[in-house]
């Protein structure tokens, strides 16, 4: 190259050399501030931690819940008195009570004509009297013969025969005595009698009807006016419940609840239904009519476990099962059996503990394994 040609490039050569350090100092800051607005690896666990789910958890802990039974019975009297005739029978001429009638022990119910029962009494108190004359007449011949025998008129033999006459007269008097107490005796059977106090529930007989022992049953009295429901209960829930278990009885067609208390458990299984009774005692009250229908919600017990809400519980064709949060505040199916289940929420019977984090809300979008930021809610 000649030395006019280097003479020439030479100075623009020159001039290019800032034009392009300038732009490289450019690009150098440019990409520095690239590096800079690029999120850095420590930032990224922040971002993926704002992006986590955020569901509620609870730690239902454990505590006592009643053990109720829910049933179904009918209404009866504790302890009913078929009232029939105890007599002979006849025609019935007064009936003096009427279904939901009071009455007291011994309490004539209904009576019955005894005109020939009278008549024969009456007979029979006259031959008491003639017994009692026969009696008074060979005392005083017993007592003249003592009185003769000292000076010899009478001898000892007739003395003693007419000991035995007095004797034998004494005894027709006590038979005919007896005659006539078992007369008036059948007489007063005639009369349908209270056996106890009580509430008179039904009534089967008019005047004019002729009854006997075999005419059956004429009125049937709850004795003392105490009433009961018979509860039929599984076999199942049988078990565990004892007399003493409080209980509260609806009748049908009612809202009223009346306070009773189990007094007898059944202590035999009926081999078709599979059921058997509890009977609850009830106090006496109108608007509890026996033979009606009846609930009954009966308190067999308490028992001490974890409850939570029924939302809580979620079910496919494995069973039952709730979401709780491991150490990791990762999902976690576990597969739950419910108890009772009540206002309050469902008693969980197996598969919690009362420790875990069992969430609240959103269990339908979760999926076991997947991570979520938990919101702690306090137990109910």
């Amino acid at each position: 190259m000649s030395d006019y040609q280097l003479q020439i490039e030479g100075p623009a050569t020159r001039r290019r050399k800032p034009l392009v350090l300038g732009l490289l100092a450019v690009v150098a800051v440019l990409a520095a501030a690239g590096f800079v607005l690029r999120p850095g690896e420590t930032d990224a666990p922040a971002a993926r931690t704002e992006q986590l789910p955020s569901v509620s958890v609870v730690v239902p802990g454990r505590q006592s819940v009643d053990r109720t039974i829910s049933a179904t019975g009918t209404l009866a009297a504790r302890r009913e008195m078929p009232v029939g005739v105890a007599g002979e029978g006849g025609m019935v001429t007064r009936v003096l009570v009427e279904p939901g009638a009071w009455v007291r022990a011994g309490q004539v119910l209904a009576t019955v004509d005894r005109a020939v029962q009278t008549q024969t009494a009456a007979s029979l108190a006259a031959q008491v009297q003639v017994a009692q004359s026969d009696q008074q007449l060979a005392q005083a011949e017993l007592d003249r013969a003592q009185q003769l025998v000292d000076r010899g008129f009478i001898s000892k033999a007739d003395l003693q025969r007419r000991g035995a006459t007095r004797d034998a007269a004494a005894a027709r008097v006590k038979v005919a005595q007896a005659a006539l107490a078992e007369q008036r005796a059948r007489t007063g059977r005639l009369d349908v009698r209270a056996p106890a106090a009580g509430l008179v529930l039904t009534r089967t007989v008019e005047p004019g009807q002729i009854v006997s022992s075999g005419s059956g049953i004429l009125f049937r009295i709850a004795e003392g006016g105490q009433l009961e429901m018979r509860a039929a209960l599984a076999e199942s829930d049988l078990q565990g419940l004892r007399p003493g278990a409080r209980a509260s009885v609806t009748p049908v067609g009612s809202s009223q609840r009346f306070a009773g208390q189990v007094w007898q458990v059944s202590p035999v299984i009926d081999q078709q239904s599979r059921q058997g009774v509890a009977r609850i005692a009830l106090r006496y009250d109108p608007a509890l009519r026996p033979g009606g229908f009846a609930g009954a919600t009966i308190v067999g017990g308490s028992a001490v476990a974890p409850r939570l809400p029924d939302s809580v519980l979620q079910s496919d064709d494995k069973g039952s099962f709730v979401y709780v949060l491991d150490g990791g505040d990762k999902v976690v199916r576990r597969d739950v059996k419910l108890g009772q289940v009540s206002d309050a929420g469902v008693v969980i019977a197996e598969g919690l503990n009362g420790t875990e984090r069992v969430v609240l809300s959103a269990g339908g979008f979760l999926a076991p394994g997947q991570k979520v930021k938990p919101v702690t809610k306090k137990a109910a």
